[in-house]
């Protein structure tokens, strides 16, 4: 069995890759990843691209045709991959989410790839009432990210056929440590702040909601996604990803870690403006079709999970939403240095002088 993995440099990527060994250990496993945070390493002492039988870096907009072939699975991470960023580059975004997705799996389909698994996202619903999201409900994308998810779902439910089975994965909101670790994501950024100052700020009034999933459970879902069988979905299926007590308000989530972590206070902008991105989500249809797949990590684990992963690294920076833990930063000093153009392409060389390996990318 061959699996293509591209995104695999990313924050989810090195568990997904650690799942796909434990289960298919004599698969060949293949990445593809433009390589922007391959740098980004945390509280790891080996790169995680050593489970992999071979590395390609290649721009997701021009794989390499021998990547695909042989191939059995796809599972497709690579992404602009938060709001931040979209909202900065929101044409690249599209240009990567969606147009590089589908023409990705148009190769899949005609080089013989038997399944495609699509890293798709619970923020196309949106903005919400409290009754909680089906598959079937209405879409509301409020971002160029969640647009480009709801655009691809769209094109690849066309593609889908008996030969070429498509699972979409509308994944919760991400947590948990990870080889590569983000800050911009809610809890993430809330046990940075306990650790790093023992003190949360909320930015929003913490009434939004926000389903959750630690990386290592997205993992298993992909796991099971790859070999899913018709009888459970069909040749195209999306479905949410997560659990069903796991739709936290903003604030519940700070007052969590703040369980967890003593002396942390928290506190809430009570004027700010109401965050429209805010819903629930029903878990029901995975729940029934992947009964043995399920998240295990519940919310406390992934905030203790965290606070040690960041106290090995000696993690102590308040300002880190301003330092290469957030996604958006490092493209932004890979364009200082004149290594991405402002379509996010790698430029030809270096400037003058070069880059360190640790700024590299």
């Amino acid at each position: 069995m061959k699996i293509l993995i591209t995104g695999n440099m990313g924050y989810v990527g090195p568990s997904v890759v650690r799942r796909l060994r434990q289960t298919y250990p004599q698969a060949t496993l293949v990445g593809l990843d433009a390589g922007y945070f391959a740098h980004c390493l945390t509280a790891t002492r080996h790169l995680p691209e050593c489970r992999v039988d071979l590395q390609h870096f290649a721009d997701v907009r021009q794989p390499p045709a021998s990547a695909l072939e042989g191939t059995d699975a796809i599972v497709h991470l690579a992404a602009i991959s938060n709001d931040p960023m979209g909202n900065t580059y929101e044409e690249v975004t599209l240009e990567i989410n969606h147009q590089a997705s589908v023409q990705l799996a148009k190769m899949a389909k005609v080089a013989g790839v038997g399944s495609f698994v699509f890293a798709s996202s619970c923020s196309m619903y949106g903005s919400a009432d409290d009754s909680p999201r089906k598959e079937s409900s209405s879409l509301n994308p409020l971002t160029a990210y969640a647009r480009s998810k709801v655009l691809t779902e769209a094109e690849l439910g066309e593609m889908a056929d008996d030969q070429f089975k498509v699972t979409s994965l509308r994944f919760s909101t991400a947590c948990g440590m990870s080889d590569r670790l983000r800050l911009d994501l809610v809890v993430n950024d809330f046990v940075a702040c306990a650790v790093a100052s023992a003190e949360i700020t909320i930015l929003s009034d913490g009434t939004p909601w926000r389903p959750l999933i630690h990386v290592d459970d997205m993992a298993r879902a992909i796991d099971w996604a790859i070999q899913r069988e018709r009888s459970a979905g069909g040749d195209f299926l999306a479905v949410n990803v997560g659990s069903s007590g796991w739709n936290y308000q903003v604030r519940e989530l700070a007052e969590a870690v703040a369980e967890v972590i003593p002396g942390v206070t928290v506190s809430v902008n009570e004027n700010a403006a109401p965050d429209k991105r805010s819903y629930k989500v029903d878990f029901s249809l995975f729940e029934q079709l992947a009964p043995d797949h399920q998240p295990k990590v519940d919310l406390l684990a992934a905030i203790r999970g965290l606070k040690e992963g960041l106290e090995a690294m000696g993690f102590d920076d308040s300002d880190f939403r301003n330092s290469t833990l957030m996604r958006l930063n490092v493209l932004t000093q890979l364009r200082d240095q004149h290594l991405l153009d402002g379509d996010l392409r790698w430029t030809e060389k270096p400037p003058l002088g070069g880059a360190s390996n640790e700024e590299d990318g």
